[in-house]
């Protein structure tokens, strides 16, 4: 006796059904191999030469962090990048330029043809190595110490950036704090006060001060971050004033895009600069940034070149109010 429709939609739905649980079966057991540990299996190396890899070393750092200190130094020195005068005869003033990010951006600034001033907190045998780093490429600079988030110091330093370099055509905003805390209970005023004060006051200052001697073709660009982004439950006040410098770069882009400058972001992920030993050791650095798709933290080198990328009106004359994340995957 034939089935009857509505039997053979029964019997059909049952061997669809039968169907989706092989396959089930079959990529379950796949993913229960491909859940077993591999030792041996390093992080993958995508750039022009070997970066470090987790462990790092786990020595922790007195604030704010000298770089000189670290036994794994930081690879700032970028030996295949190739300048191409991108930035020939432009002035940079780039805050926490001693070390770092700061350091790599001011290193490839000058491969690309521009002066630097390097601002920097107290770290005076870091900014004296950068400061010679740039003249190695041939071009000049000065160091001008101070806190940045003394309004005083930006228009000094602006000031001392015209008279002594003839200009300025491009501020990094780049100089940080941080400092993790496990709750809110633990972050006291005085801790949150100073990681606003220098990311955001130091950021709104150097721009406050710089603005008015900026001409069409000039560029700020802001360090973000990935916490910016995503937040980060250790780093509340430092994610707080990260995504704000995200939305500041983007109010202020709209601001100034009319005289002809463009404000943008970098917004890195875990980075090996003596920011994060400065802020713990131990275990937890020694692991830094192998939570991320590439299993490593990235070297200042690796992400100096958005930077250069965004000061240049020759690669990026059509940009203008964006945050360039570099977090080593999703």
């Amino acid at each position: 006796m034939a089935n009857t429709p509505q039997q053979q939609f029964e019997q059909n739905a049952r061997e669809v059904a039968d169907e989706e649980r092989r396959i089930q079966d079959g990529i379950e057991a796949k993913e229960a191999r491909s859940f077993q540990p591999k030792e041996d299996e390093p992080p993958p190396q995508t750039g022009a030469r070997e970066y470090p890899v987790p462990p790092m070393p786990g020595k922790h750092l007195e604030k704010p962090g000298v770089e000189a200190e670290l036994s794994l130094q930081p690879m700032w020195d970028a030996p295949f990048y190739k300048g191409s005068g991108k930035l020939e005869g432009k002035v940079a003033l780039i805050t926490g330029a001693d070390s770092g990010i700061g350091r790599a951006v001011a290193v490839l600034f000058a491969r690309e043809g521009c002066d630097v001033a390097i601002a920097y907190l107290e770290e005076t045998e870091d900014a004296e190595a950068t400061k010679a780093a740039v003249e190695t490429e041939g071009r000049r600079a000065i160091l001008i110490p101070g806190d940045v988030s003394d309004p005083s110091y930006a228009e000094a330093a602006v000031q001392r950036t015209l008279d002594e370099l003839g200009g300025l055509d491009i501020l990094v905003n780049n100089a940080a704090f941080q400092e993790h805390a496990t709750s809110i209970e633990d972050i006291t005023y005085e801790h949150f006060d100073r990681t606003l004060k220098t990311n955001l006051y130091g950021y709104f200052n150097l721009a406050k001060a710089a603005a008015p001697h900026l001409k069409p073709g000039s560029a700020i660009i802001n360090t973000g971050s990935v916490t910016g982004l995503e937040g980060s439950k250790e780093l509340l006040d430092y994610s707080m004033t990260k995504g704000g410098i995200h939305a500041f770069t983007r109010s202020l882009a709209g601001s100034l895009i009319k005289k002809g400058v463009r404000v943008n972001a970098v917004a890195p992920g875990p980075v090996w600069t003596p920011l994060n030993p400065a802020d713990r050791g131990g275990e937890q650095l020694k692991q830094f940034g192998k939570k991320t798709p590439m299993g490593r933290p990235a070297q200042p080198e690796e992400i100096a070149p958005a930077f250069v990328f965004l000061a240049s009106p020759q690669t990026s004359s059509y940009i203008t109010g964006e945050i360039l994340p570099i977090i080593g995957g999703y």
